[in-house]
């Protein structure tokens, strides 16, 4: 007769195991054969790091852990030792360990112990000026505190802590601020805005944001201000460029100077198992940004950050177009997001191109939007072929799943009778720098409280094109809005709203609506706008009666309107 203990642990196994598909460890983490398990497209083996049974201890080379030597030159002898021996783990033990920049050289495993702190120097000095992406344009940063370029079989691994020392570098607007926090970073040093409501830690890094915003972050070498804006340039903190077999495994990351970890042209990336973290008013405090890298796993993580959690790019306008380098094959699969601008992000910058992208059980508490997608004219790229199901959201403050082609730009007025904004509209035609969104697929989404459930906008000239949405329930105060989309789906999806259930279309082409379950009887439920509005179909049992439960507008003709 079996133990009652190893029953009961049996039990929970199975539970385990079959939730989702996804086979969960006793902590709840996938393992990695589990999360190729269930992808939509053929997804390759993600290549694996591997090292040499060979280390050294930072200490062995000079360096001092009470956080105040600085170790650089110790940390850069470990890693170039074990890099001439072949390969190995260079260990950094507990204690804090300040430092100026890092690189990684090929065969490396940087591991960081528990109790282990590494803090990157405050001084800007330490970081010199180099060429690199930034946002997607080519341009001029300060030198990232851990960098690589073209290496091969590198992590990042252990259960320790990188800090970034970000505050140093970052603008912080008064407006996100308590008057407590206010006076103290002023009382800190650093120069204010001239209009009082910006600190910034140097008077460089002041005239840089005046300079950069002339010039949209495209600093080049030319540029006779380049040294005096320095301190404005802040890099990103783990900057990995064309390498190979990359593993980010297990420490956390936190309060980066920009984003936090951004793998650009990479291949084989495994991240996982991350505690990954800014401060919420941190401005440009991505998570992490996954920039035209092919065959990458996301998995068991946790955000925490001040912009965009998980963010899908490939490059910014022409010099996007002109890398032409698509993320492709990424698998995305249980990771927790609390406070960030987005969730799971595809764009703004994906001028090069996403696609073949997994994302699945994964939550999001807190996030501004949920699901974000963002592009605007002169983009250029396609987003095709991304998978998204199993999601479950709290607490978002706007839009739960949201698509906005027009970001960073004016969004146009849909009022019918502005016939000057129609006009304007019309004039755009498609060229290389129209982005296009298309064939995406969103199943088993559960929002139990949003502002808006969702909010749909493509272009007039490129339509929204196969959006899909299944077998899911969004609780928000507003329902969904619909903007220059064609041949979307909407399949067994119930909306929960105390104020607004409606679905509001406009410019809508080929709609298909099967099953569209609202928790109250209001008269109103779909608005219809738009002169090219066309072919939209409801299935009968959605409505108590087919002819109040729809308004249209003077311009649009009920016929566009069929029930199955």
């Amino acid at each position: 007769m079996q133990h009652p203990v190893k029953i009961i642990f049996t039990i929970l196994s199975l539970v385990l195991f079959s939730s989702n598909g996804n086979a969960q460890s006793a902590d709840g983490k996938l393992t990695i054969e589990e999360v190729y398990k269930n992808v939509e497209f053929p997804m390759p083996v993600v290549k694996e790091t591997s090292f040499p049974n060979f280390e050294v201890n930072i200490t062995e080379f000079g360096a001092t852990g009470d956080g105040i030597f600085k170790n650089t030159e110790a940390i850069a002898k470990a890693i170039n030792h074990v890099s001439g021996k072949g390969g190995g783990k260079v260990i950094i033990p507990s204690g804090i360990w300040l430092t100026g920049p890092i690189t990684l050289k090929s065969n490396v495993n940087l591991w960081l112990a528990n109790g282990a702190v590494l803090l990157f120097s405050r001084d800007f000095n330490d970081y010199p000026l180099q060429k690199v992406s930034f946002e997607g344009l080519n341009s001029y940063r300060c030198v990232s505190p851990i960098n690589a370029q073209g290496a091969v079989n590198i992590a990042i691994t252990g259960d320790g802590i990188i800090d970034g020392s970000g505050d140093a570098w970052r603008p912080v607007k008064k407006m996100k601020m308590t008057d407590n926090q206010w006076n103290n970073i002023v009382r800190s040093g650093g120069v204010l805005s001239k209009d009082g409501k910006m600190w910034f830690p140097s008077a460089g890094a002041r005239k840089g944001n005046e300079v950069i915003s002339t010039i949209n972050f495209q600093v080049d070498e030319n540029n006779k201000e380049l040294k005096e804006i320095k301190d404005f340039l802040r890099p990103v903190m783990v900057n990995l460029i064309e390498c190979k077999q990359v593993l980010l495994d297990g420490p956390t990351f936190q309060n980066s100077p920009a984003w936090n970890l951004h793998p650009l042209m990479c291949e084989d990336v495994i991240i996982r198992n991350l505690s990954i973290r800014n401060p919420w008013y941190s401005q440009n405090g991505d998570g992490l940004d996954l920039e035209s890298c092919k065959n990458a796993l996301v998995y068991n993580n946790t955000f925490d950050v001040g912009d965009d959690a998980i963010c899908l790019k490939s490059g910014k306008d022409k010099d996007g177009r002109d890398r032409n380098l698509p993320t492709e094959n990424v698998v995305i699969k249980n990771n927790v997001v609390y406070h960030a601008h987005g969730g799971f992000v595809v764009g703004s910058e994906m001028s090069g191109g996403v696609k073949n992208v997994h994302v699945s059980n994964c939550s999001f508490i807190g996030t501004d939007i949920g699901l974000r997608f963002k592009s605007t004219r002169g983009r250029g790229g396609v987003v095709e072929n991304i998978y998204i199901s199993n999601i479950n959201m709290t607490n978002i403050v706007t839009e739960a799943i949201g698509f906005n082609l027009f970001y960073g730009g004016t969004t146009p007025n849909f009022e019918e009778n502005d016939k000057k904004a129609a006009l304007k509209e019309d004039q755009h035609h498609i060229a290389e720098e129209t982005p296009s969104f298309r064939n995406i697929f969103m199943e088993n989404i559960h929002v139990s409280g949003a502002q808006k459930a969702a909010f749909f906008m493509g272009l007039p000239e490129m339509n929204l094109k196969n959006i899909n949405l299944k077998n899911s329930v969004l609780k928000a105060d507003q329902g969904i809005e619909i903007i220059d989309a064609d041949g979307m789906q909407f399949n067994n999806v119930k909306i929960i709203s105390p104020k607004s259930a409606e679905v509001t279309i406009y410019n809508g082409k080929n709609l298909k609506f099967q099953s569209i379950l609202f928790d109250k009887d209001i008269d109103a439920k779909v608005k219809v706008f738009g002169n090219k509005t066309q072919n939209i179909s409801f299935s009968k049992k959605d409505f108590k009666t087919t002819d109040k439960p729809i308004i249209f507008s003077e311009k649009v003709k009920p016929s566009v309107i069929t029930f199955e």
